[in-house]
């Protein structure tokens, strides 16, 4: 398995990481726990090291299952959670129930211990900046932690390239997790630019544009009420359909490259910046296989020009958030 550090820190992680979240939460109802557990296990025994949860997912189902799961592997892997929300609201409302008050992070963290059964956090993101809470309480409440050796590192999620600079000054930030793919290519606008000056890592997720750049999803494909791409604008039927375009060409490319859609997306991924550690979610072990098959897939210079080129003549249609989640992003 390739390891890569996450910037100029010592967090060394493999190059390819597993999401969590659709294990128990937002892609349809929750899996079975047994089924995750042993997805989870696999993965370890294929030499993934990184592997990442949220409070809020389920809420705190999802740090359950992880820290039950990888409980015998302690030492081996890498945890990544997140704080920032009030879980104690339910549907819609929890996306604008923010909280970032270092009194509320004390507590959240006393929570993920627990769940994710561990004496020390190694990965600890704010989830959504919250607006209300200057980010420089945010990190001098995350320094504290550090200090208690309850946070080995930490980082932001979604974040603006001036909230990264600001929190940075404070206390170093390990990695910024956004989303970030051949369809949605925002961050190399301020984002990336501004990680590389710093010494910061990159967690994509998303990084298969939801399951769409797979090429296993199209304009019949249904979704469960309890799958939140039923709400996103770019996952409606006829964004889909036009967006078809950007599939078809990863396939060409990938057809080239003797690889499947889903590698040759994080392969384009891999090849940009070494500090980028990209984790495509999953609830099946044979596409878990598939994603890791990525490290396998060697991108030219002029293969990432001939990618960028062509994607670039493509416009993707539909916002990638709903409204009230979109507004969370970028600040």
């Amino acid at each position: 398995m390739q390891k890569r550090k996450l910037g100029n820190s010592n967090l060394e992680v493999s190059a390819i990481g597993l999401g969590c979240m659709g294990m128990s939460w937002s892609y349809g109802p929750p899996k079975d726990k047994q089924e995750m557990t042993s997805l989870l296990c696999g993965a370890v025994e294929r030499g993934v090291t990184f592997f990442d949860t949220a409070e809020v997912y389920g809420p705190f189902s999802n740090e359950e299952l992880v820290g039950e799961a990888l409980a015998p592997f302690r030492g081996q892997v890498v945890i990544a959670t997140k704080f920032g929300w009030a879980p104690a609201t339910t549907g819609e409302a929890r996306w604008s129930a923010l909280n970032s008050r270092p009194e509320h992070i004390k507590e959240a963290v006393e929570g993920s211990l627990k769940r994710l059964q561990v004496e020390t956090i190694d990965l600890y993101y704010q989830h959504r900046v919250n607006p209300e809470v200057p980010i420089e309480d945010v990190a001098g409440a995350i320094n504290n932690l550090i200090a208690e050796g309850k946070v080995r590192h930490w980082g932001l999620s979604e974040a603006g390239a001036q909230t990264i600079r600001r929190a940075h000054a404070v206390q170093p930030l390990t990695a910024l997790q956004s989303e970030y793919s051949l369809w949605w290519r925002q961050p190399e606008e301020e984002v990336l630019p501004t990680l590389e000056e710093l010494g910061i890592g990159f967690v994509p997720f998303s990084p298969l544009g939801k399951g769409f750049l797979t090429g296993k999803i199209d304009q019949t494909t249904t979704f469960d009420s309890s799958d939140f791409r039923s709400t996103v604008p770019r996952f409606n039927p006829e964004n889909r359909k036009a967006n078809q375009a950007l599939v078809d060409l990863l396939g060409r490319f990938a057809e080239q490259k003797k690889a499947t859609p889903a590698q040759l997306a994080l392969a384009w991924l891999l090849a940009k910046k070494p500090w980028i550690v990209p984790i495509p979610g999953t609830t099946k072990l044979h596409r878990l296989e598939e994603n890791l098959g990525a490290m396998g897939v060697e991108l030219t210079p002029e293969d990432l020009r001939a990618i960028e080129s062509a994607s670039s003549e493509i416009k993707v249609e539909g916002a990638r958030y709903p409204e009230i989640h979109e507004r969370l992003t970028g600040r």
